[in-house]
C-alpha cells in the first residue's frame, strides 16, 4: 500500500483540483455564513429601502421566532433519522448489505445507489446509513482480500444525499404542502400537494436518471491502479451495535427495560399513520417525523436504548438548531423592509417562462453555500422565487422543485452536511471532495435538463 497514514491526493487532482482545494481551505463554518448573511441583508435593507437602522433591528428581532415550529420539525428529521440508522435491526441490515459487493468497481456504485434510495425516502437516515455502509463494505472487503479506495467509498455514501430534496422528506416540497407554513403567504394561503412536486412524474424520472448517471460515474472513476488505493486502516473494524447494559434493580428500571412498552407505542403510531393515509391524509413534515418516530419505537429494544441513541444523535442537531433563528431573522428583515419584492422584481426582469427553472436552480445552488440547510434556504429564498413565479405565471411547483434541486446540488461542495459522515469515516473534506464533484457534475446535467424540459 502506497500510503496508509492518509488517503492519496488523487481525489483533489485534475482540472477541478484547484477549485476543490480553494473551497476546502476558505469555506468557513455554516454558523459564520449565517451571521455574515444577516449583516449583508441588513446592510442591503439599509441602502436599498427607506427603512432605518432601528427598524431593521426591530424586524430582525421580531423575526427570530418566526419559524420555530419548522425548526423543530427539521431537527427532528435529522435526530430521528440518526437514531433509526443506529438501531440494531438497521445496523444488521447494513452489515448484511455490505457483504454483497464482490468486485471493487461495483462496490462504489452499490453504496451510492443504496444511500440515494434511503436519502430519497428519509434523508436523515440515508445520510448516516451511507457512511456506516461505506465503512462496513470496506471492512468486509478487507477481510476478503479485496482492495477498495476508502475515500471513494465514503464519497459514494455521502453523494446519495444528492437526491434528498427530491424525495419523501424534502423540506421545501413538504413545507409547501403544509397548511399554515411560512410559505403560505407567498402561496396566497394555498398549499402545493406532494403529488405535484415530490411525486410528479417528471421529478420521479429526474430522480431515477440522477441515480443512474451518478452511479455510472462512480463506476468510471474507480481507481484502476491498486497502488493508488487507500484502504481502511487495519485497526478499524465493524461497528455492529452491542447490547446496552443497564442495571435493573427497581420497578422503574424494569419499565425502562421493557420491550413491550416501546413496541406498543410503535404499533399505535404505525396504526395512526395507516388511518391518516386511509382517510386521504397528505404527507407533511409532521407525518414524516411520525413515520421516523414509529420506526424508532419499533426497532428499539427499550426506552434505555432510545435514550442512549438520542444522546449520540443530539450532537448532530445542536449546530443546526442554533442557526435556524438566524435564518428566521433574515426572513423577517426581507419581508418587513420589502427586499423580497425588490429581489423578486429583479429576478423577473432577467427570467422568462423558459429560463425561470434553470436560473432558479443555479441561484439556489449559489445560495446553498451561504445557507446550507435546505429549510433555512427556503425561509430566505422561497418567498422570493414563489413571488417571481406568480408574476411570470409559472406553476409554483416548478419554483419549489427548482430551489430543491439547487439546494441539494451544491451539497457536494458544501461541507456542512458532510461533517457527520466524515466523523464516522475519520476523513477530511479534501479526501472526498474530488469524488463528490463527480456527483455534482452528473446530477447538475440531469437536473438542469429536467427543468429546461418541463419549461418547454
Amino acid at each position: 500500500m502506497s500510503n496508509q497514514s492518509r488517503p492519496a491526493d488523487n481525489a483533489s487532482t485534475g482540472f477541478m483540483g484547484p477549485l476543490n482545494r480553494f473551497l476546502e481551505r476558505w469555506i468557513p463554518s455554516a454558523m459564520t455564513f449565517a451571521m455574515a448573511l444577516t449583516l449583508i441583508v441588513a446592510l442591503m435593507a439599509l441602502l436599498i429601502t427607506d427603512t432605518g437602522p432601528v427598524d431593521i433591528v426591530q424586524h430582525w428581532g421580531d423575526g427570530l421566532a418566526g419559524i420555530l415550529a419548522f425548526m423543530t420539525q427539521m431537527c427532528l428529521i435529522l435526530l430521528l433519522g440518526h437514531i433509526v440508522a443506529n438501531t440494531g435491526p438497521v445496523r444488521k441490515v447494513l452489515i448484511a448489505l455490505a457483504r454483497i459487493p464482490s468486485r471493487p468497481t461495483s462496490a462504489y456504485t452499490f453504496i451510492f445507489v443504496v444511500s440515494a434510495v434511503l436519502c430519497f425516502f428519509i434523508w436523515g437516515l440515508g445520510l448516516i446509513a451511507g457512511a456506516v455502509l461505506a465503512r462496513e463494505v470496506a471492512v468486509q472487503a478487507r477481510e476478503r482480500g479485496i482492495k477498495l479506495h476508502f475515500p471513494l467509498l465514503v464519497a459514494a455514501g455521502y453523494s446519495g444525499f444528492i437526491v434528498w430534496h427530491m424525495g419523501y422528506s424534502g423540506s421545501g416540497p413538504l413545507t409547501a404542502a403544509t397548511p399554515g407554513s411560512f410559505l403560505s403567504e407567498a402561496l396566497n394561503g394555498q398549499t402545493i400537494p406532494v403529488s405535484e412536486t415530490i411525486f410528479a412524474s417528471w421529478n420521479i424520472v429526474a430522480t431515477i436518471l440522477t441515480i443512474v448517471v451518478c452511479g455510472l460515474l462512480f463506476w468510471l472513476v474507480a481507481p484502476k491502479d491498486s497502488d493508488r488505493v487507500y484502504e481502511l486502516p487495519k485497526n478499524v473494524g465493524s461497528e455492529e451495535q452491542t447490547k446496552i447494559e443497564h442495571e435493573i434493580s427497581t420497578p422503574g428500571d424494569r419499565m425502562d427495560a421493557s420491550r413491550t412498552l416501546v413496541l406498543l407505542f410503535g404499533l399505535g403510531l404505525a396504526a395512526y399513520l395507516v388511518i391518516h393515509f386511509a382517510r386521504g391524509g397528505s404527507i407533511t413534515l409532521d407525518i414524516v417525523n411520525w413515520s421516523l418516530l414509529a420506526l424508532v419505537l419499533l426497532f428499539s429494544r427499550n426506552v434505555i436504548e432510545i435514550i442512549h441513541l438520542t444522546k449520540n444523535a443530539a450532537s448532530n442537531v445542536g449546530e443546526i438548531l442554533v442557526q435556524f433563528p438566524l435564518y428566521a431573522g433574515i426572513l423577517g428583515i426581507m419581508k418587513e423592509t420589502g427586499l423580497i419584492a425588490i429581489f423578486s422584481d429583479a429576478f423577473v426582469s432577467i427570467a422568462s417562462t423558459s429560463t425561470f427553472g434553470v436560473l432558479s436552480f443555479l441561484s439556489a445552488g449559489i445560495v446553498n453555500f451561504f445557507v446550507p440547510s435546505g429549510g433555512g434556504q427556503f425561509a430566505v429564498q422561497g418567498p422570493i422565487m414563489l413571488d417571481a413565479a406568480d408574476k411570470l405565471g409559472i406553476d409554483p411547483s416548478v419554483a419549489v422543485m427548482a430551489l430543491a434541486y439547487g439546494d441539494q446540488w451544491t451539497n457536494m461542495w458544501q461541507p456542512f452536511w458532510a461533517l457527520p459522515v466524515l466523523a464516522i469515516a475519520g476523513l477530511r473534506m479534501r479526501d472526498i471532495l474530488g469524488y463528490t464533484t463527480v456527483a455534482l457534475v452528473g446530477s447538475g446535467i440531469v437536473m438542469m435538463g429536467t427543468l429546461w424540459f418541463i419549461s418547454l
